[in-house]
């Protein structure tokens, strides 16, 4: 009944997965290669925790 006061924790996931996506767009950019692979790296987890709560949803 009171289920759209419940958080939801894959929201706050995409939205730092879009901000580390971001972030590493920009370190391209810069030319820092190093911090972009980290980065990419970092937002590929996030997105398999996404997936894995979605998953578990239905």
């Amino acid at each position: 009944m009171f289920s759209i006061f419940k958080s939801n924790p894959a929201k706050k996931l995409k939205k730092r997965h879009s901000m580390i996506l971001e972030q590493a767009m920009l370190a391209q950019r810069k030319g820092d290669i190093r911090s972009y692979s980290q980065l990419t790296a970092e937002a590929e987890e996030i997105f398999k925790q996404i997936k894995d709560i979605n998953s578990s949803k239905t």
